[in-house]
């Protein structure tokens, strides 16, 4: 999930897209064990990277499996889970699991996670100090805008010790939850695709992967501190309706995406910009 994910995808959009994956599908009759084995596993997935990953599967490990995989890209944050829901695709991979939990609630949808694959991680650059630690009193520091990164931000900063939250903040903490601020440090809110552009301008920024790896920073080396990839609620899932989760293709899907090989494939495709959750 590239960044906060929203629904307010353009409807003509999404319909078009839904109907490509319903002429598209090859059907997803029955449920959980009773699904057809031989028949493609439709999953419907963001390009980058979640498409990539699949077809990195769907290329060297699943005939070997015994799996036929059918990948959809798509490129809203709505079809996605409105076409695992309607039976048009089998499975999807593009959301974490607090976009999940509110697409649900909003939508009366009853979408859930099989596992956990990848998390774009939000780390700490910098081009005026080497550690977080250095970070003088009010400097000035860059935090996406979005409710969902703006959390993850501070919740990172909270974690390396550089600020203290509220008891009982949450995924959407803003400045405002801020309880301890000992190097009084200034934030601003920007857009997350705006954060590369703002180092010259602040000493540090909380940047997403995909955006520090589109502004040529590595994010295994070039960041102070990084988000840890195992546990993190905004490992990106795939998703299945309820019931399905026991479908022999999705729970080898599972294992394939579990596998050496695919973390071996996104450490060496994505440079710590995607890191695997398992």
């Amino acid at each position: 999930m590239r960044h906060v994910l929203k629904t307010t995808a353009l409807t003509a959009t999404a319909a078009g897209l839904a109907l490509t994956l319903a002429a598209c599908s090859s059907g997803s009759s029955g449920s959980g064990a009773s699904a057809d084995p031989n028949k493609p596993l439709v999953v419907a997935a963001s390009p980058t990277p979640h498409a990539q990953i699949l077809k990195f599967v769907q290329d060297n490990l699943a005939a070997k499996a015994g799996l036929k995989l059918d990948i959809k890209e798509v490129s809203d944050y709505v079809t996605p889970n409105t076409s695992v829901q309607d039976g048009s695709a089998d499975a999807n991979y593009f959301q974490h699991q607090p976009y999940l939990d509110d697409f649900n609630k909003k939508n009366g949808t009853d979408i859930v996670s099989v596992e956990a694959v990848h998390l774009e991680p939000l780390g700490v650059y910098s081009k005026k100090v080497k550690s977080v630690a250095e970070l003088k009193d009010g400097a000035q520091v860059a935090v996406p805008s979005d409710a969902t990164n703006e959390g993850r931000a501070l919740k990172l900063l909270a974690d390396n010790n550089v600020i203290t939250l509220k008891s009982g903040a949450g995924t959407t903490a803003t400045v405002q939850d801020i309880s301890g601020n000992p190097k009084n440090l200034k934030f601003k809110e920007l857009e997350a695709a705006q954060l590369p552009r703002a180092l010259d301008d602040v000493d540090a920024a909380v940047i997403n992967g995909n955006y520090a790896l589109g502004a040529n920073l590595k994010p295994s080396t070039d960041a102070l501190v990084l988000e840890k990839a195992e546990g993190n609620p905004y490992a990106n899932i795939l998703a299945v309706k309820k019931g399905h989760e026991s479908d022999p293709r999705v729970q080898k899907l599972a294992e394939l995406l579990h596998s050496a090989e695919v973390k071996k494939y996104i450490d060496d495709t994505f440079q710590g910009a995607v890191v695997p959750a398992f």
